[in-house]
């Protein structure tokens, strides 16, 4: 699976930006390839953000300000981010991902397949 994220850009605190990620390959399996956002900031860990498998999940961090949803038909994922923080600053990575489980959908080392990144600021 390749995977193509944007939509990353410099936006004041309370603001609004829509990540993409379109995916491709012959190994991608259109509804049954799970896909997922994760975040990195500097220094830290990359950390799960959110996931589409076959339902929506989310960290606690970002219930209520981001959502997940992707167009099957354009085999793209979308992570709506509204009421930015500056603590959401972070490379925003697509993830990709044929056969995880849910118990496991959180944990960045089990996803199979990753986008380049796209870097998200948030100003105070």
């Amino acid at each position: 699976v390749q995977l193509q994220a944007c939509g990353g850009g410099l936006v004041q605190a309370g603001g609004s930006l829509r990540l993409s990620c379109a995916a491709s390959g012959q190994t991608f399996r259109g509804v049954n390839t799970a896909m997922a956002w994760f975040r990195q900031a500097p220094g830290n860990e990359r950390e799960f953000v959110a996931a589409f498998r076959w339902t929506e999940y989310y960290a606690d961090s970002v219930k209520g300000r981001f959502t997940i949803s992707r167009d099957n038909a354009k085999n793209t994922v979308y992570l709506q981010m509204n009421s930015l923080k500056p603590e959401d600053t972070a490379v925003y990575y697509c993830a990709a991902d044929n056969g995880i489980i849910v118990s496991t959908i959180t944990k960045a080392t089990q996803w199979d397949y990753w986008g380049q990144g796209t870097l998200v600021t948030v100003s105070s």
